[in-house]
């Protein structure tokens, strides 16, 4: 693909995400805020792809657009599907954070090198260079991801998998508990 077409698709796709976070903002309706939240993690996982990071896409897809919405729509089945109003007060309040926040983010990406440039921090640095030439003898792996993740960066991958596995977990037995006493024991 040409590079003018993969700047539209990344355009057409950041006003798709730009479109549905602007129809979540407004929704009342928790399930729909929800499904709109899938179409949004899709969107991001697109992206990924695009941007070739495509473990992160998968992961994108699999947590943003899977099991998180699994959970979400699991308690949701325990509670209300509309959610009340803000008060007036509390849209000035968020608007200012979302700015200043917004702003630093700004700030922070300026600073950022060239998308792809070649002399950027890690195209240059020498772990990078072991990593792309060393991997293959070093861990016996034919991707380099797949070497970085499962291998030299194996404790840390762990303990990501863990802290989601427990956090699920965690949801699980909220939700477990919540049915438990809606099955008739809190009935006085």
């Amino acid at each position: 693909m040409s590079a003018d077409v993969i700047l539209l698709i990344n355009a057409l796709l950041l006003g798709i995400m730009l479109v549905v976070a602007v129809a979540m903002a407004r929704q009342r309706n928790l399930f729909v805020t929800t499904m709109l939240s899938s179409i949004y993690s899709l969107t991001t996982a697109c992206l990924f792809v695009l941007l070739d990071a495509v473990d992160v896409a998968f992961t994108e897809a699999a947590v943003g657009a899977g099991i998180s919405i699994v959970l979400i729509l699991s308690a949701l089945a325990l509670t209300h599907y509309t959610d009340r109003p803000p008060r007036p007060e509390r849209h000035r309040l968020a608007l200012l954070i979302c700015l200043g926040v917004g702003g630093l983010l700004m700030l922070g990406a300026s600073e950022w090198p060239t998308l792809g440039s070649p002399d950027s921090p890690v195209q240059s640095h020498p772990v990078t260079r072991h990593f792309l030439e060393q991997s293959r003898q070093d861990t016996g792996l034919p991707n380099v991801v797949t070497s970085v993740l499962a291998s030299y960066r194996g404790y840390d991958t762990l303990g990501e998998v863990t802290v989601v596995f427990t956090a699920g977990l965690a949801v699980l037995l909220l939700l477990w508990g919540r049915r438990s006493v809606r099955g008739g024991h809190d009935e006085t």
